[in-house]
């Protein structure tokens, strides 16, 4: 088993060393930038020299990289979010199953507020009850089932999402017993509660049939 990590990225000097320094050594860094202004190109360029540039939107960034891995596995890894020590070995041993094609990690949010134990749990149990498991929590599939559901499919919001509904259908998805570890920026910029009703609205919308692409410019309207 090889393994490519694709990250997308978009302004992230602040998270991404910390982000690749979890990954170890040896292994296929694959970094599709939107057009950072930042250091993140300086900071990738310490990692990786595989660097590629790509349109702003995280499915079409992550789709961009998947297609430049030599990995047999692609594992996406958000620039904000550090993987565990562990993570190589409970990656080779979920795919050993040749029924797995896909799965992640538990989800760990890098903060002490009470509240979000509580998001925690929530999204944990939805990942083992329902395979519902999305981009934070580190996706990870297989190469050649990836391209066969035709990848993030260049989606610019939901695109983790719609890409586990159309891996569902096609083998087993599972959750290692494994936390990532992720920042809270995303709750704490519009704050937890409004951040959290909001996600969950437009994830409402989605299943309810609205196009990720209106979704997207609602969403940053």
């Amino acid at each position: 088993m090889s393994i490519s990590v694709i990250i997308p990225t978009l302004n992230e000097e602040k998270y991404l060393k910390d982000a690749l320094i979890s990954i170890g050594p040896d292994l296929e860094i694959i970094i599709a930038d939107a057009g950072s202004s930042d250091s993140t190109l300086k900071i990738a360029s310490c990692f990786t020299e595989k660097i590629i540039l790509s349109e702003k939107g995280r499915g079409a960034q992550m789709d961009k990289g998947a297609r430049e891995a030599a990995g047999d596995t692609l594992l996406f890894l958000h620039a904000d979010t550090r993987l565990p020590d562990s993570w190589r070995g409970e990656l080779a041993s979920a795919l050993k199953d040749a029924k797995v094609i896909a799965g992640g990690f538990r989800l760990k949010i890098d903060s002490g507020r009470f509240y979000f134990r509580v998001i925690e749990a929530m999204v944990n149990l939805r990942s083992r009850r329902c395979g519902l498991i999305y981009g934070d929590q580190a996706l990870f599939v297989r190469k050649d089932a990836f391209f066969a559901v035709r990848g993030f499919q260049g989606l610019p919001l939901m695109e983790d999402v719609d890409l586990i509904r159309r891996l569902k259908k096609a083998g087993k998805i599972i959750l290692l017993d494994a936390h990532v570890s992720t920042s809270p920026r995303r709750w704490e910029k519009k704050g937890i509660l409004r951040a959290t009703l909001k996600n969950w609205m437009f994830l409402s919308l989605y299943y309810l049939g609205v196009a990720p692409e209106r979704l997207y410019r609602r969403y940053y309207a």
